[in-house]
């Protein structure tokens, strides 16, 4: 008996119409849009499997965290499919984790059709990223990642210096926060961001591709910020391997790049910029 071809699903969520479609070359894989704009990829078959280039860039930064499979406690802003949760489930099993989606119609939706394995330690919460941020207790994660779009951009409460401090304050002192954040040259965004976690970590490291980098095109970048040095050269060796390879920024080269940005205040807070046509959509 063959197994009847899944079907692709569309639902009316909280904050637009999320479609789950199969893809055609991997068994049990899904890919998430909301509204159109590819949101998350699934393998429920292999969670290690990472589709979209910056969430394997956020794979690799996770695995340098710590030794390998040690578990983690992580709160995760934005629950999309819940790609990054599967994957530290697997990676390092034992993980606690918090999900913090502000569409709670898209984590039912997700939670019918894409079930987290069997064990895996994730709590959904169906909340406003910031204010289950600012409610949440001090040192009570070892990671923090950010990863949180209304839409296809960034909302502008979650890029000021005090929601820095509230990320900072939830984080343990060895703890590390991550960020997927779009931008293009001449990276206002990316740049007053990194002079926006400066405020309060030491340590910043820039993952993106040379072509984003190099202003040809619009683009992803992963940002990760913590008190202690992050594994620059483990990161630039899983980087430079993958099918397209990103640069990894640190140091002083980084601190050039953010010279003259400033720090984001609340009241200047803006969303990341809108991506141009056919940025992010898909076929």
């Amino acid at each position: 008996m063959h197994e009847p071809e899944p079907l692709p699903v569309t639902r009316a969520v909280d904050h637009g119409t999320a479609k789950l479609m199969p893809d055609v070359d991997r068994e049990r894989a899904w890919l998430l849009t909301v509204d159109g704009a590819p949101q998350s990829y699934v393998d429920l078959d292999e969670p290690t499997h990472l589709e979209f280039e910056y969430a394997r860039r956020l794979g690799h930064v996770l695995d340098t965290l710590a030794e390998p499979g040690r578990p983690l406690d992580v709160l995760h802003l934005g629950g999309g499919a819940l790609t990054l949760p599967r994957y530290l489930a697997a990676t390092r099993p034992g993980s606690r984790q918090d999900v913090v989606e502000a569409d709670r119609a898209l984590l039912e939706l997700v939670a019918e059709h894409l079930p987290l394995p069997e064990g895996a330690r994730v709590a959904l919460h169906a909340a406003d990223a910031r204010a289950w941020l600012e409610a949440a207790p001090a040192d009570s994660a070892d990671v923090l990642v950010a990863d949180v779009f209304g839409g296809s951009r960034v909302p502008a409460h979650l890029t000021s210096v005090t929601y820095v401090r509230e990320a900072a304050r939830v984080l343990r002192d060895g703890g590390a926060y991550l960020a997927n954040l779009p931008d293009a040259a001449p990276f206002a965004f990316l740049r007053s961001q990194l002079a926006t976690l400066a405020t309060e970590f030491e340590e910043l490291v820039l993952i993106a591709e040379p072509g984003v980098l190099r202003g040809r095109r619009f683009g992803n970048a992963v940002l990760a910020a913590a008190h202690r040095p992050l594994d620059t050269a483990a990161l630039a060796r899983l980087t430079a391997a993958d099918a397209f390879p990103a640069r990894v920024e640190h140091g002083t080269a980084l601190r050039d790049f953010v010279r003259g940005a400033r720090p984001v205040r609340d009241e200047d807070a803006v969303p990341s910029p809108e991506p141009p046509d056919g940025a992010f959509g898909i076929g």
